[in-house]
């Protein structure tokens, strides 16, 4: 009964960090994907979050843009080449299944900045 206990934990564990993992992959791997075939003039985007959900159906990318009046432009960049993108991802990785990915801008380094600039001041 302990081997089967022990084995069903073990199970639950790997499940649970599965999708942690799998966006840490995605992370890196479309970082590398972007860094080669798109161009964000006057910018710089990173990738600083990868959400994806239990069931690896969809992956939420947060993405921070220096300076921020490019977010913008380079969101727009990136959702008029999702396609592309989750083309190239797929071919990288072999995951199935793959999540649908969507970017969203990542305001927490604004925020941040706000913040710090408010303390600077007092």
């Amino acid at each position: 009964i302990r081997d089967k206990i022990r084995v069903r934990l073990e199970i639950n564990i790997f499940m649970n960090y599965r999708n942690l993992r799998v966006g840490n992959l995605i992370r890196d791997e479309l970082g590398k994907i972007i860094l080669k075939n798109l161009e964000f003039p006057g910018a710089i985007a990173t990738l600083t979050e990868v959400d994806v959900d239990k069931r690896l159906d969809s992956a939420v990318i947060k993405v921070s843009v220096l300076p921020v009046t490019k977010t913008g432009a380079v969101l727009k960049e990136l959702r008029k080449n999702v396609g592309k993108l989750q083309y190239l991802l797929s071919r990288q990785l072999e995951i199935r299944p793959m999540p649908k990915i969507q970017f969203l801008a990542d305001r927490g380094p604004e925020k941040a900045a706000v913040v710090e600039k408010i303390l600077l001041d007092k």
